[in-house]
């Protein structure tokens, strides 16, 4: 039996390219309706359309062996090093300017810049990537091996061994004198996890997904916090 994934997103369509030589871009953004105005602690409708939601964050494996022993069901092994510790997935707003997984905006603020990556013309503004549709753009995972001039504001550091910061979901090392998009390394911890992921039950167990990288709740010091887990 497979995992039973709750709050799916509803279908989305294909994107459709634009000229991106001419992006739609403004100093006041404009935003679709119930998008996430910027506090913590939230809930939000999206508009999920124009876009796929490219899923394609991965984990990259442990720096250590793990010495507790896996979580195992339906063939496959959910390693950690904390003890599951199960609370409520509750979205964090990441700040001013910050829009969750899945929100629309008709159009970009002023400091967006086009970050083309694989084929793709991204855009990139305070720690959120966007891919561009036929009326607007929709945010969506930041694309791993794409290279920013700077951190977001915000972005806190979450791997001392290998200068990896955190924000919004999307972790970063740097690389040539910017910022790179990388896989989270499993093992990471962070406290907060943004709007767009999904409650996933496996077995008596329940993870967040964002993208493809699982999420176990844990508790640290009496805090709520999140552990990435290596799947195999």
């Amino acid at each position: 039996m497979g995992p039973r994934i709750t709050n799916v997103a509803p279908h989305t369509r294909t994107m459709q390219p634009r000229n991106f030589n001419n992006p739609r871009v403004s100093n006041n953004p404009r935003v679709g309706p119930n998008v996430y105005a910027g506090r913590p602690n939230f809930n939000a409708n999206f508009r999920r359309h124009d876009v796929n939601m490219r899923r394609n964050t991965y984990v990259r494996p442990a720096p250590r062996p793990y010495v507790r022993a896996p979580y195992v069901y339906g063939g496959h092994r959910y390693y950690a090093y904390h003890p599951y510790h199960y609370h409520h997935y509750v979205p964090f707003g990441f700040g001013v300017g910050f829009y969750p997984f899945g929100a629309f905006v008709g159009t970009l603020a002023a400091t967006a810049v086009l970050v083309p990556w694989l084929d793709y013309p991204y855009y990139y503004s305070a720690g959120v990537w966007y891919l561009p549709g036929d009326t607007g753009y929709t945010v969506v995972t930041a694309p791993v091996g794409a290279t920013v001039a700077a951190l977001p504001p915000g972005a806190t550091l979450v791997d001392p061994a290998t200068s990896t910061y955190y924000y919004g979901g999307t972790y970063y090392q740097p690389a040539g004198g910017g910022w790179v998009v990388v896989a989270p390394r499993a093992g990471i911890i962070v406290e907060y996890l943004p709007q767009g992921g999904q409650e996933v039950t496996i077995g008596n167990q329940t993870y967040v997904r964002i993208g493809d990288t699982f999420y176990q709740p844990v508790a640290i010091d009496g805090r709520n916090m999140y552990e990435v887990v290596e799947v195999r």
